[in-house]
């Protein structure tokens, strides 16, 4: 993060800009020093974000923590919304940080509040809507409707890879022999974001210990504690030996914990609150696109109807590994197929490394472009790979590959 940071400084100040660094109200709205945010010349920025719960969601906080520090960074003014859900509220919550606090950039963080940012897009010609996760900018026609995303599969199979190390050591410590070697995962929905998410975790634990195999349960909620809990305990009670999660709450770490069995997180560290079951995190660090947002408006330039970030633009991150818990030499390890993932050594969704009804694919055609009909509409695999977000930002494998048993369903 150092590293971007120092990179804005560098920028603005070869644009000749002086951008005042924020403070913040305790409404959480950043406040400039001398009460403007715009370089000479640019436009004034004021960002209103929407967030579908709130800090106690590590989803939720995770894009709060970005909100802050990028706003600060850039001098701008913001406010923010809580526990907006997945509905008409959206669009009422866009509409008030519109017209009551002044914003012309806003921001919505889930899925489902797509559609009804679109509404308000469609209103306000003149305010830009950014949304986090979304699949309708790059076919909704409007020039102020922008979806972002991150390749957050290369930091899931990283996280695998750490999941890898600690399955091998488990087998060579005569803990499990390898034929038991089964992860469990805790999904949200049976969405090709979350499929996507799990594939690439298991991939990477496959690389490590060839005889993986990975059961999933959803819960058909992002954020309910105790389903995740006993999602992940009943995983654990069908032999799963380690556990992984795409939800956003503390209730698969606490079950790992209380069982003893390790985890890998999502969205931060949980290493506080379970010391000897955290492995390591991945996370999408979304500062660098708020940043990039802000400048676009700033500057009058446009904003892409798609935008991923990457490892390069340190989008996507891991956490701090729990040496005390994962496996000898998992640091270095990390590091390694990083550099791999960084010079195109490895690409995650390889279909030399994985089968579906004992077969390799040549050839799969993804639902791109968002359709009631969840049409099949692009072919996404060429020279032997599924090119994972490169025809939008948010994630569309949704295949269901070999080693990996979904226990259940739930579309919402």
């Amino acid at each position: 993060m150092k590293k971007v940071l120092s990179l804005v400084l560098v920028l603005l100040l070869a644009l000749g800009t002086c951008a005042m660094f924020a403070g913040c109200s305790e409404d959480g709205t950043a406040t400039s020093t001398d009460g403007t945010n715009a370089a000479d010349g640019g436009k004034t920025v004021k960002v209103g974000f929407i967030f579908l719960h709130d800090e106690n969601s590590t989803y939720d906080k995770n894009f709060m923590d970005a909100a802050k520090l990028a706003c600060d960074e850039m001098g701008v003014e913001y406010a923010q919304k809580t526990q907006i859900p997945e509905s008409n509220a959206c669009y009422d919550a866009a509409v008030e940080l519109i017209e009551v606090d002044g914003c012309n950039v806003i921001f919505a963080d889930s899925f489902g509040h797509e559609s009804f940012l679109i509404n308000a897009a469609r209103e306000y010609a003149d305010v830009e809507f950014c949304h986090a996760t979304g699949t309708q900018a790059h076919t909704a026609g409007l020039d102020n409707f922008h979806n972002a995303f991150a390749s957050i599969y290369q930091g899931r199979y990283l996280a695998g890879v750490a999941a890898g190390m600690k399955l091998n050591e488990m087998i060579e410590a005569g803990t499990i022999t390898a034929d038991k070697a089964k992860m469990g995962y805790v999904g949200a929905f049976t969405f090709a974001e979350v499929m996507s998410g799990y594939t690439s975790f298991y991939l990477g634990a496959k690389s490590i210990c060839p005889t993986v195999t990975m059961d999933v349960k959803f819960t058909g909620s992002w954020y309910d504690e105790q389903l995740e809990k006993e999602a992940a305990q009943a995983l654990i009670e069908g032999g799963c030996v380690l556990i992984s999660q795409h939800a956003d709450s503390m209730g698969a770490p606490t079950a790992c914990e209380t069982a003893g069995v390790p985890n890998v997180s999502y969205n931060g560290s949980t290493i506080a609150a379970c010391p000897n079951t955290f492995i390591v995190s991945s996370r999408i660090n979304w500062a660098p696109y708020f940043m990039h947002m802000i400048e676009c408006v700033r500057d009058g330039k446009a904003i892409e109807a798609d935008w991923t970030g990457t490892i390069e633009t340190e989008s996507v991150l891991l956490t701090e590994v729990n040496e005390a818990v994962a496996a000898a030499g998992t640091v270095e390890k990390i590091e390694e197929v990083k550099a791999q993932l960084l010079d195109g050594t490895i690409n995650v969704f390889d279909t030399a490394n994985f089968t579906v009804g004992g077969e390799t694919l040549t050839s799969y055609m993804a639902d791109v472009d968002s359709d009631a009909n969840f049409e099949k509409d692009t072919e996404a695999i060429d020279g032997g790979v599924f090119y994972e977000s490169k025809f939008r930002s948010a994630p569309y494998f949704d295949i269901e590959i070999d080693g990996i048993t979904l226990l259940d369903r739930n579309y919402g």
